[in-house]
């Protein structure tokens, strides 16, 4: 029941987008903060690769970030689409504003233009997916709660399933003695397997309930269809079918 619950608890993101542009004081600030703590980072990685330029993406970040405290996107909403498709068109039409008034001040013009050109021809946005930089942001997210799971409960998941992404070719019994040293206790290439087996679980979990948190989440189809068009399907494969066993055998959706 544990990534089902987790789900649930994740699902309510969509209520922080409503409080950071509804209420007012303390808790829709609260809101904002959450909610720039959370897609900051796939935001930042599409500006940086949009703009090929660390200065230029901070600032238009730090228009976008002061922006969203001012609660200039109450529009967002997830009968309209998903939450992740909000954020690329707010911030692609604002890297399009950037590139039109670089452009502007290049050429020295003091009236603005009424008739700009297309999109197309501001920035190739073809070159650069929003959802590549929101899937990197997914999977950081997932590792940095498995490095607190392992800080906080001592299970060395984290340390595990790093060494073995970075050697995927190792053997067990050689990952065993590679591990033992790291950790400092001894391990078996059974107790690697186990860990290895339990961590690759748990950071499921954690990636599973991290993209539930911009759709909808009570469809698990069209939680499905999200981390099929992510490319994350295959590491949340097996905690999305107890999910949906689970429904299946109480009779929900």
């Amino acid at each position: 029941m544990e990534d089902e619950q987790r789900l649930s608890r994740i699902a309510t993101q969509w209520s922080i987008v409503r409080r950071a542009h509804d209420d007012s004081g303390e808790d829709q600030q609260s809101a904002q903060q959450v909610m720039l703590d959370r897609y900051g980072g796939a935001v930042r990685r599409y500006l940086i690769a949009s703009l090929r330029d660390v200065d230029a993406a901070e600032d238009v970040f730090q228009d976008f970030a002061l922006r969203f405290l001012r609660g200039d996107f109450p529009s967002a909403n997830p009968e309209q689409g998903k939450f992740r498709g909000f954020l690329k068109t707010v911030i692609g039409r604002m890297v399009v504003v950037y590139h039109r008034r670089r452009q502007r001040r290049n050429r020295h013009e003091v009236h603005v233009q009424e008739d700009l050109p297309a999109v197309a021809n501001d920035v190739d946005t073809a070159a650069v997916d929003f959802s590549v930089s929101w899937r990197e942001d997914l999977l950081a997210r997932a590792w940095e709660q498995l490095r607190e799971v392992e800080s906080r409960e001592g299970r060395p998941y984290y340390t595990v399933l790093r060494c073995r992404v970075e050697q995927p070719d190792t053997k067990s019994q050689e990952l065993a003695a590679l591990l033992s040293e790291r950790l400092s206790k001894p391990l078996t290439a059974g107790n690697v397997r186990v860990l290895v087996h339990r961590a690759r679980d748990r950071f499921a979990e954690f990636l599973l309930a991290e993209v539930a948190g911009s759709v909808d989440a009570t469809s698990l189809d069209h939680l499905e269809q999200e981390l099929i068009e992510l490319r994350l399907h295959d590491y949340c494969r097996e905690p999305l079918d107890r999910m949906r066993e689970r429904r299946e055998l109480t009779g929900k959706a």
